[in-house]
């Protein structure tokens, strides 16, 4: 898994991989006459954490290929990002359908894949730097690009279920959702099959 990097460090990326390949082991002197140690500690520090390079022992690192760093940049990675998350939130619209049907429903591809993300107003800059760290796109109510990207749905008090994959709006909010609109209508019936509720009869936190 990688992440996006600014461009001094593909340019650092793009040195190591022309001199050493993905074979042979280079330490930090690489960069000697070309950058302050401050930036040369930066840069390592940043191509280490984005995945870019890796460490082969205490001194020495190791480029991953360009195919591997450019496949990284589009796989899923907020299901995970998630987990350290420090606020409430919870996934809603199409993200609670896809969580709450197993997936008979799914909305994303490597192409084009959004989460919706139900948040409290007053933590909305809160997420943004979170996503942003993690170079995810992160949008509020509306935004759309390649790949992964985030959008937050502000709202002044968060009704959520735990479930395996994270916080999500309750299933009788969700199922509601899919009634709407006949592009879901199997993840509603799966979802009225498997809890035996319908949209408007649910009890409790389903």
């Amino acid at each position: 898994m990688t992440e996006e990097i600014p461009g001094y460090a593909l340019r650092a990326y793009a040195l190591f991989y022309t001199k050493y390949g993905s074979r042979e082991p280079f330490t930090q002197t690489a960069l000697d006459w070309i950058t302050g140690t401050s930036m040369k500690k930066k840069i390592f520090s940043l191509l280490l954490k984005t995945g870019w390079i890796q460490k082969k022992d205490r001194n020495h690192y190791l480029c991953i290929t360009p195919e591997k760093a450019i496949q990284g940049l589009l796989e899923f990675k907020v299901p995970t990002i998630i987990t350290k998350a420090q606020k409430p939130y919870a996934f809603t619209g199409l993200s609670a359908i896809e969580i709450w049907s197993d997936y008979v429903y799914v909305q994303r591809s490597r192409e084009r894949s959004p989460y919706f993300i139900e948040v409290l107003r007053k933590d909305v800059p809160h997420w943004k730097k979170f996503f942003q760290q993690h170079s995810i796109p992160v949008y509020v109510e509306t935004g759309s690009t390649i790949g992964e990207y985030i959008i937050l749905i502000p709202v002044q008090k968060i009704a959520l279920v735990q479930k395996e994959t994270g916080s999500v709006v309750p299933l009788k909010k969700t199922m509601a959702m899919a009634k709407e609109n006949e592009m879901y209508a199997y993840a509603y019936q799966y979802m009225r099959k498997k809890y035996g509720i319908t949209a408007t009869s649910g009890t409790g936190n389903l």
